[in-house]
């Protein structure tokens, strides 16, 4: 039996070797972006991909030239602009959205919704169109809002599958499990801490009690490591000052979950990842908590498990807002013309 919460085995080491063998065709659309160009990078470098498609409305002739030259299976076509962008998701079964504009000091999240919000609908509504079964794995921020908006979209074409439209998370996770393995001396890549709620501020929430191996915290230091994770985004936005937010560790994130996703859909069994979807394991429409991932996208979701009661009450703080944001991404594609 698998461990509910055991560290994905779709780890990065692994996914650049080349054990496993897959034909994938996986799409990412943004590629020309901060997170996009460093993601396709490590897409391009694993044997898990067969073939790479890039879209972006700018520059992106450029980065799949220069990413084709490396010498790795995967085969690389750029796409740029509205009228090939059909063309960039046709016959794709994995489509990466890293679009959109990024944070800057002293914005939220939620100050690049109403750019990224249309960007958001815009790719869904193509995704819907030319590639319908498609994994959907929304990077985008902010994530509490454009995945209800991917969703939207997706009913009003009728192709809609929960279990296959996915708000990656997981830079949360492996922030979390940097951090808890810094302040205790453990190697990070050993460390697994779960991270559910949502994808922003006070909506993430870190279960410190289901880490593995077991650790434990001072309520002070406890309290001080949540915040830290919480505001761990708006950490690299300030250190960036002004020149963009996490890009480079957002594109490791996102290429974690594609791999671990990619060889779920192999048939590789006891694939586990957190991440933001339509669920039923709280009051929330939308809620990440970890997943059993399979062929067809989420197998089983594992829900919350045992938390504590320091752990209860960020649940119960987180859920105003992130049902303000679900609500906001309904909304905005309700009032789309």
């Amino acid at each position: 039996m698998f461990s509910r919460i055991a560290r994905p085995t779709a780890t990065l080491a692994r996914s650049l070797s080349t054990s496993s063998q897959n034909n994938a065709k996986v799409a990412v659309l943004g590629a020309s972006g901060g997170i996009g160009q460093p993601l396709s990078l490590l897409l391009k470098n694993s044997p898990l991909v067969s073939q790479l498609s890039l879209y972006d409305i700018a520059h992106t002739p450029g980065v799949a030239s220069d990413l084709s030259h490396i010498e790795t299976r995967a085969h690389v076509t750029g796409y740029m602009g509205a009228d090939q962008l059909g063309a960039a998701l046709k016959g794709c079964e994995v489509v990466v959205i890293p679009a959109g504009v990024p944070r800057k000091p002293g914005m939220t999240r939620d100050d690049l919704f109403n750019t990224n919000a249309t960007i958001v609908a815009t790719l869904a509504d193509a995704c819907a169109r030319h590639c319908p079964e498609a994994m959907i794995c929304i990077i985008a921020n902010p994530v509490n809002s454009t995945i209800p908006i991917t969703s939207e979209v997706m009913k009003k074409h009728g192709v809609y599958h929960p279990n296959r439209v996915f708000g990656v998370t997981t830079l949360d996770i492996v922030r979390a499990n940097t951090f808890v393995a810094e302040l205790k001396g453990l190697d990070p890549a050993r460390v697994n801490v779960p991270v559910v709620g949502g994808h922003a501020g006070k909506t993430i929430i870190p279960l410190i009690s289901q880490c593995t191996p077991k650790v434990e915290f001072p309520a002070d230091q406890l309290s001080a490591l949540t915040v830290r994770i919480q505001e761990a985004g708006t950490e690299v936005v300030k250190a960036k000052a002004g020149a963009g937010s996490a890009t480079l560790s957002m594109a490791y994130a996102g290429a974690r979950f594609t791999f671990s996703l990619l060889d779920a859909m192999n048939g590789k069994e006891g694939v586990v990842e957190c991440a933001f979807v339509r669920s039923e394991e709280t009051e929330c429409k939308y809620f990440s908590t970890p997943l059993l991932l399979g062929k067809n996208g989420i197998e089983k979701n594992l829900g919350l498990g045992k938390i504590s009661a320091f752990e209860e009450k960020l649940v119960a703080e987180a859920m105003d807002e992130l049902k303000g944001s679900i609500k906001k991404g309904e909304d905005f594609v309700s009032n789309m013309k």
